[in-house]
């Protein structure tokens, strides 16, 4: 069957008797006879052309076919903006009244049905801003695009995903936009232009700025605030519309959170945007340690070895090989030894360095008593020390006849026990950061090498995280002042590094020993720590008591939440809750506080918070569709319109007439039935025999 025309459900249908071939070549007699009575004007040549058409016709079988119809009634699509902007003002509160108001004035139209869908909400919002047009696409996906009839997106009009062209979307309706705020109001934010993510730990990072007053004048005074971890710093005067920059300083390693916010305006929408949260990670430059060895040992280059492989430690390492009374027949100036500078270091420059180490140091009276005064100083006020132990520790060249004895946690007893003992954490040290992680199960005996030789002490304040032979004390971990000190009491540690018996975790250890010495974040004892990540603020409290704590969360709209972080081992308790609103967070135990920033720097969504059509104007233009502001007017009058009509005016949406169908079944007669071409084609012969008789 072939179709030859049609016209509002009626249409003619061929049904060839014979191949289109045959009727081709029947024709061409037909068309030559009708030419040659032409050629010769000769009469009745038309009534002859009339009666071999009726007989073609006959031959293709025309019929007349007529469509039942089932006109399907249009849609009308509804998009609420459910995005975090949407909570602003009255905003929410109108959008349930338009939703509502557009539900009846659809209905009293009677002929269409409607679809509601709400988007553009979601954790990425401060990231992407409002997705609302994905929300569309996800809502539309399984209704037929004929029979849309229009859209209306009630929200305020910042929406982030916006096609360039309409065709992407797939539809022919009219889009059409009802504002959920007054376009007229206007707001202030602040927004970070530039802003590192990390510095240098005592020098100050460069963070650039502006304040604008959106939909408003330019140029006003106003004052920023600035918290570092919690505590306010000076405030700054800026001129909002113009480009600042603020130097913020990081007094320790690991995160810092800033919180900027600046005074509110002549109007504001939000607050949201007000505020700014930058997290910045403080790192060392450079941690220059200095090593002074004894007389030389095993142990010395093991010592050595492990500082020079961390690619953060500036090592500077003296080995006294000729003390001041060693005395000999060798000239001065042959000796090939440098003078150990006892001026430069433990007086001018004793303060640039991060840790002392002295490991198997005699007091040979290489110096005197006031430098060791020094180095105590050094120490309370935030330096660090470690000492390594030998046999000469308890005699009377011992550093704790000097007064470094008074920052000591341990003195040692002048006994040396000289036997195979495997060291061991202590209960303490499997809480402790520096050693609680150096056993993959810390429930089970250590299988790592023996060591051979250990100084006996005895404590009296510090932590012991090791002990050695006999329960001996291995460790200790002592906080003087604002600085901190450690001990080791064997001169064996380098018995690991060779393998002995599998060796042991020497490089660990002493990594571990090093940075909590020189404080580092990641390895206090005692810290409280937050962190927003994936919708969830994840909170660790590390304590080398095991109990379980109760923590105060306080969110960014100030609401607060009690949580309880329990234990799970190797000093941390931990907890968890949900975080979804974008700010920052402040956790507390009564005596520590944390800080956790969550969102982006900058908030696409609360970017430019005002009510506007001009992000959507290009789809609403493609589309013929308008808009139209909510609050005060109400919704605007809804119509049903032809295809080829204006589709929005002022104050009105239209709403397409689609006339979509299904064919419920066909009804078909023949147009020309044979007994009918026969009748016609022998009427006009006979007709033109007449004619050409006269």
């Amino acid at each position: 069957m072939m179709s030859a025309f049609g016209l509002d459900g009626l249409s003619i249908a061929l049904n060839p008797l014979l191949p289109p071939l045959v009727l081709a070549l029947l024709a061409l007699p037909f068309a030559a006879l009708f030419a040659f009575s032409v050629w010769r004007r000769a009469r009745g040549k038309t009534l002859r052309l009339i009666a071999a058409l009726a007989i073609l016709a006959s031959l293709l079988d025309p019929s007349i076919v007529r469509e039942r119809r089932d006109y399907q009634r249009d849609i009308a699509v509804v998009l609420l903006d459910r995005s975090p902007s949407q909570s602003i003002g009255s905003r929410a509160a109108d959008t349930a009244a338009a939703r509502a108001e557009l539900e009846q004035k659809l209905g009293d139209l009677g002929d269409i049905d409607l679809k509601v869908i709400e988007g553009g909400g979601g954790p990425d919002t401060a990231e992407h801003g409002t997705q609302l047009i994905e929300a569309l696409r996800k809502g539309i996906a399984d209704l037929p695009v004929a029979r849309i009839a229009g859209i209306v997106i009630v929200s305020d009009g910042q929406i982030h995903d916006v096609p360039a062209d309409i065709a992407e979307l797939g539809l022919e309706a009219p889009v059409h936009l009802l504002l959920s705020d007054d376009p007229a109001k206007g707001d202030r934010r602040i927004e970070l232009v530039e802003a590192p993510s990390f510095g240098l730990v005592g020098k100050p990072v460069e963070v650039k700025l502006r304040v604008d007053d959106l939909g408003q004048n330019q140029g006003a005074s106003t004052l920023i605030r600035i918290h570092r971890d919690g505590v306010a710093l000076d405030p700054v005067p800026v001129v909002t519309g113009r480009e600042v920059t603020l130097p913020l300083g990081l007094e320790h390693g690991g995160h810092t959170v800033f919180e900027i916010e600046v005074e509110d305006g002549p109007q504001e929408l939000t607050r949201a945007n007000n505020r700014a949260v930058l997290s910045i990670n403080g790192v060392r430059d450079r941690l220059r340690v200095l090593l002074i060895s004894g007389e030389p040992y095993p142990g010395e280059r093991t010592w050595r070895n492990l500082l020079k492989s961390d690619p953060s430690v500036d090592l500077i390492h003296f080995t006294i090989l000729r003390p001041p009374n060693k005395q000999d027949a060798t000239p001065i100036n042959e000796l090939a030894l440098i003078a150990f500078p006892i001026d430069e270091l433990f007086d001018i420059k004793l303060r640039e360095f991060d840790l002392i180490i002295f490991d198997r140091f005699q007091h040979l009276g290489i110096l005197p008593d006031e430098y060791f005064q020094h180095i105590v100083d050094y120490v309370s006020e935030g330096g660090a020390v470690l000492e390594s132990a030998g046999p000469s520790s308890g005699g009377q060249f011992s550093l704790y006849r000097t007064p470094l004895a008074a920052i000591f946690a341990a003195m040692p007893t002048g006994e040396i026990v000289e036997q195979g003992y495997r060291p061991s954490i202590t209960e303490l040290g499997k809480r402790h950061p520096v050693t609680a992680d150096l056993l993959a199960d810390p429930d089970k005996e250590p299988s790592w090498g023996r060591w051979f030789r250990q100084m006996a002490a005895t404590t009296r304040s510090g932590d012991v995280v090791m002990n050695g032979a006999n329960g001996l004390p291995l460790l200790v971990l002592e906080r003087v002042g604002k600085g901190r000190v450690a001990q080791i009491f064997s001169d064996h540690l380098w018995l690991w590094s060779k393998g002995f018996e599998g060796g042991g975790p020497q490089a660990e250890l002493i990594r571990r020993a090093a940075h909590w010495l020189m404080q580092e974040p990641d390895l206090e004892e005692e810290d409280l720590r937050a962190t927003a990540i994936d919708g969830r603020l994840e909170i660790e409290r590390r304590s080398l008591d095991g109990r379980d704590r109760m923590v105060t969360v306080t969110r960014p709209d100030g609401s607060t939440e009690t949580l309880t972080v329990t234990d799970t081992g190797r000093g941390r308790a931990t907890g968890s809750l949900p975080a979804t609103e974008q700010g920052l967070y402040k956790v507390s135990d009564g005596s520590r506080d944390a800080f956790a920033a969550l969102g982006e720097i900058n908030s696409r969504e609360f970017e430019d918070p005002r009510a506007s059509a001009a992000p959507m104007q290009p789809l609403l233009t493609a589309s013929g569709g308008g808009f139209a502001i909510f609050p005060g007017n109400g919704a605007p009058d809804l119509r049903r319109v032809a295809k080829d009509d204006d589709r929005a005016g002022n104050r009105w949406f239209g709403f397409v007439r689609n006339e979509d169908f299904v064919v419920t079944g066909i009804d078909q007669a023949p147009l020309l039935p044979p007994w009918v071409a026969l009748l016609i084609a022998t009427g006009f012969l006979l007709a033109a025999w007449r004619r050409e008789g006269r």
